[in-house]
This record gives structure tokens, C-alpha cells and sequence, in this order.
């Protein structure tokens, strides 16, 4: 599966089946340049047991105030449409395999 670009209008739609990994970024936040393709690889990887969303705060801020983001990137886990777990700042891959592997 391909990474999937959310919008506030689309973003519960897109987050309410099985376990999706939701990365709230900015184009100019530098720890955000460096986990894009992280999430590539994990894509690639784990796209049978993850899908990857990415939600631009700076266009969608109705999205990320109601999930209370407050420094990017944040990722949030969801799993059928509730957060299951959440991990602020740059993670390295092993981590985000491990956080996804945790609830697949």
C-alpha cells in the first residue's frame, strides 16, 4: 500500500479500519524531513500489517486539535479507529516496527 495524504475531511475515514499509523508533519519541520522516509521503509515493509497516513498540521488544523498534536512530528496508532499508542519526535525504524508489531 501506498502512503496515504489526509485531509481533515478524509482523515476519520482513513483511520477507522484495521491499524493505521497517522503521522502528523510539517513541511518545514526538520525531525519531520527525517522520519519521511522512515515511514517509506516501514511502508514497503509492513504494508500487510499497517497502513500510513500523513496528515499536514499546518492544512489541516481541525484534525490535529482534536488529537490534542502539539509538537511534530507526533505519531498516533490507531487501530479500528482508536488510538492505541502515540510517540512524539523522530523514532528510528526499529522503533516504529516494534510500536506497530505491539498491536498488529
Amino acid at each position: 500500500m501506498a502512503i496515504i495524504n489526509a485531509t481533515d475531511q478524509t482523515f476519520a475515514k482513513e483511520t477507522a479500519e484495521g491499524l493505521v499509523l497517522a503521522d502528523f508533519w510539517a513541511p518545514w519541520c526538520g525531525p519531520c524531513k527525517m522520519i519521511a522516509p522512515v515511514l517509506e521503509e516501514v511502508d514497503s515493509e509492513m504494508s500487510d500489517k499497517v497502513q500510513i497516513v500523513k496528515l499536514d498540521v499546518d492544512e489541516n488544523q481541525e484534525t490535529a486539535g482534536k488529537f490534542g498534536v502539539m509538537s511534530i512530528p507526533t505519531l498516533l496508532l490507531f487501530k479500528d479507529g482508536q488510538v492505541v499508542d502515540q510517540v512524539i519526535g523522530f523514532q528510528p525504524k526499529e522503533a516504529l516496527v516494534d510500536l506497530i508489531n505491539k498491536h498488529a
